[in-house]
């Protein structure tokens, strides 16, 4: 006990960083993900309660393929696009971009503007191909 409590002060900067960051890491792992959906569960959404899927990914990514029925609103239009989605305010909507990430953001941008069920698609386009599930070039 006395050799940890030497280490500690004589390095207590890593000793500090590492306390913070394993805070994030339990803080993330506690409320991180509450509003994100895995491809499983968004099927679910998909085929019970007819949730809708809005794709951000740039128009040239999605025509090269998209989840079936998404409708295509470019992350760099979205917040200027959000009054286009009034219609699906009382369904579920899914949002999905390649990998996740910019799917959080327009997740976000939705609940500020007062849509309850929004969703992320966890992992994105890719985590969707990843698991088998079918993608299409048509549009709606």
């Amino acid at each position: 006990m006395q050799q940890l409590i030497e280490f500690t002060m004589n390095h207590w900067i890593l000793v500090l960083t590492f306390v913070v960051v394993a805070g994030f890491l339990i803080f993330n792992l506690l409320v991180g993900d509450k509003n994100a959906v895995d491809p499983v569960a968004a099927t679910e959404l998909i085929n019970h309660q007819d949730a809708v899927v809005v794709d951000v990914r740039p128009a040239a990514d999605f025509n090269k393929g998209h989840i079936i029925n998404a409708i295509s609103i470019p992350s760099n239009g979205f917040a200027n696009q959000i009054g286009a989605l009034n219609k699906y305010k009382e369904k579920p909507i899914i949002i999905s971009c390649r990998s996740g990430a910019q799917s959080s953001a327009a997740t976000g941008q939705l609940k500020k503007a007062g849509f309850e069920q929004v969703y992320n698609l966890k992992g994105g386009i890719l985590a969707w191909q990843s698991a088998n599930l079918p993608i299409t070039r048509k549009s709606k």
